[in-house]
């Protein structure tokens, strides 16, 4: 569905994007995720062909994002960080304009997706709520059943039990061998829905994970205390053992499921009194192997 192909974009001497390459196959959810500045937006606005690639080559389903903009609006669903609507227009005039520019019906799944999403569509542009602009942007973007979503941060203003909805809609579309790409700084709703998931910071792919393999990795805390003093020394160099904090009697950590073993086999070795491990939520296992610089602040994207 999408390819992209040593991926570089330059803006005078600021790097926005610095030779990414990846694909997205038929069927998949991917997040793509990065702190706010990281390069997300500028991907998708080449995919979008609104860019020019300073090099490197974006494609969906083999056509040319920058060479055949036209064959690639066919194909996408497009929803912007910032929709751009027409203020005096009503969602339902938004609808069939762009029903007009398809050169086709769109009006009844278009009242269908609105009506699961809470979305009146009768009401103009300018009295609508961030929330309800996300909806309509979202009705416009799938009404047409394109092969590929683009989501920019689609469900920001948009309340959870929406997004549910917004995800059951998803999973739908995937189903039906279409393909989503989704973009966020926010890992907790990636997760909810995606297959895969790329990690951009400073324009560059530093990871590509399926969600599943980094469940698999996620890490545990261990908490353990002894009937006597214990020396860290005695835990330290234990494979994937991390943040080790040993206070007298007291031993914490982190640990991945393949270290748990030889962790408990090595607390064994004293007299417990307590002992506690607990699955930590998987945003604190991403950030623990992609490091500090991840944040899931808000703020503007830098491009």
């Amino acid at each position: 569905m999408v390819r992209l192909i040593d991926l570089r974009k330059r803006f005078g001497k600021n790097i926005a994007l610095d030779g990414v390459s990846l694909t997205i196959g038929p069927g998949e959810v991917f997040g793509y995720l990065g702190p706010n500045g990281a390069g997300k937006t500028t991907t998708i606005r080449l995919l979008m062909g609104m860019l020019q690639p300073t090099s490197g080559k974006a494609e969906i389903l083999g056509r040319d994002c920058w060479h055949q903009p036209v064959e690639v609006h066919k194909l996408v669903g497009y929803v912007p960080g910032e929709p751009a609507l027409y203020d005096r227009l009503t969602g339902r005039h938004h609808v069939t304009y762009c029903s007009h520019l398809r050169r086709r019906d769109d009006g009844k799944r278009a009242a269908e997706l609105a009506d699961r999403l809470d979305l009146d569509l009768d009401q103009p542009a300018r009295t609508l709520s961030r929330g309800n602009r996300q909806k309509l942007a979202v009705v416009l973007a799938m009404m047409s059943s394109p092969r590929l979503l683009v989501l920019d941060e689609p469900t920001s203003g948009i309340d959870p039990l929406v997004q549910q909805v917004f995800h059951a809609l998803l999973r739908e579309h995937t189903a039906s061998s279409g393909a989503v790409l989704l973009s966020s700084h926010v890992l907790g709703e990636v997760e909810r829905v995606a297959d895969r998931i790329g990690v951009v910071r400073r324009g560059r792919l530093v990871a590509v994970e399926r969600l599943q393999d980094l469940a698999a990795r996620s890490l545990h805390q261990v908490r353990a205390s002894f009937a006597e003093d214990i020396s860290a020394s005695d835990y330290a160099g234990l494979p994937g053992v991390r943040d080790l904090v040993v206070n007298q009697r007291t031993l914490s950590c982190s640990a991945p499921q393949s270290s748990l073993d030889a962790l408990l086999k090595r607390v064994s070795g004293r007299q417990v009194v307590d002992f506690e491990c607990a699955e930590a939520p998987l945003e604190e296992t991403f950030l623990s192997y992609y490091g500090s610089e991840y944040d899931g602040k808000d703020g503007a994207d830098a491009y």
